[in-house]
């Protein structure tokens, strides 16, 4: 049987603009090229990357009882990612975050609305045996839950499930020291860029920081852009280097390799190097639309693009 995957995280809208050439100076205004409204959130882009890919993924968390409400309800329905667990709190704002692309990369500003608030007792723990597989997205921006991630992670082994991590950036730059490392002890897969390997670790390279990890969490996986991931696995680094595509839009890249990375190795069980490489390619197609959701591929084509030759 299939692993059904939980994700439980937060959620927002993401405003994509695009076309920007230079930040506009205070008291001035820079015509852009495109702007979409479109789902956000690091969490909620793994779950439709997870569904497009086939995966049974049902998503946990708050929003508020307003527009950006209904249409992340709404978006997360026409994804197929279950939205049973997803609580609209009269008394909550949705959180927005607009993103300015560039060619080479994005820059961010988040307004966190409901994403901060959602807490451990928002969990109905007994439905965990329902699952195989949890993921949690953007550690660092769920505030309320941090405190009980420790307890649901020890609830979710208790009752099966594997558990992988993706903590996202800290924007107050302090990266949770002692908490964060004690909470790897109990992750399956912990999912960080490079920025954030050395950034937790506090090493100078990315391969440092991996073998640190790599102490901590049972399987740890790097993901460094255009130039691939790699993963310190059973004593061994592994690398499988990236994919050039025509990117417009970097939004969700890094959650899409979350969710091919969890089809390919959680679900499917493919060797590592495979996962890697699925995972890889996943990652790469999304950036060829705007916002995470926009082009998240389903397996077929990702077979298409890696020539056939994988699950």
């Amino acid at each position: 049987m299939e692993k059904r995957v939980l994700v439980v995280g937060e959620l927002n809208v993401d405003i994509i603009v695009s076309g920007v050439s230079n930040f506009p100076k205070v008291g001035q205004e820079a015509v852009v090229s495109n702007i979409e409204l479109v789902l956000g959130s690091s969490s909620a882009i793994c779950a439709a990357g997870l569904a497009h890919l086939g995966v049974a993924v049902d998503f946990l968390g708050k929003v508020g009882q307003d527009l950006y409400g209904d249409f992340v309800v709404e978006q997360l329905g026409q994804l197929n990612v279950g939205t049973l667990r997803v609580e609209q709190d009269a008394a909550l704002r949705t959180g927005v975050t607009i993103s300015l692309a560039f060619s080479f990369d994005r820059a961010l500003l988040t307004y966190p609305g409901c994403i901060p608030v959602l807490r451990l007792e928002d969990i109905p723990l007994e439905i965990l045996p329902n699952y195989g597989h949890l993921h949690v997205g953007s550690y660092f921006l769920q505030q309320s839950l941090r405190p009980g991630l420790a307890e649901l992670f020890r609830q979710a082994h208790q009752a099966g499930l594997t558990i992988s991590l993706d903590t996202g950036c800290d924007p107050a730059g302090k990266w949770d020291g002692g908490a964060l490392i004690a909470l790897l002890k109990q992750v399956d897969i912990f999912i960080p860029n490079e920025d954030e390997a050395r950034a937790i670790t506090r090493a100078r390279d990315t391969d440092t920081a991996l073998r640190e990890l790599a102490k901590l969490a049972r399987l740890v996986v790097v993901k460094r852009g255009r130039k691939g991931a790699t993963a310190l696995y059973e004593g061994k680094t592994v690398h499988s280097p990236g994919f050039q595509v025509r990117s417009v839009d970097t939004t969700g890249a890094g959650d899409s390799f979350d969710a091919g990375f969890i089809y390919a190795y959680v679900v499917h069980g493919m060797p590592i190097l495979e996962a890697l490489r699925f995972a890889n390619a996943c990652g790469a197609l999304c950036t060829t639309g705007y916002g995470g959701t926009a082009a998240p591929p389903t397996a077929e084509p990702v077979r298409s693009f890696l020539g056939g030759a994988i699950l």
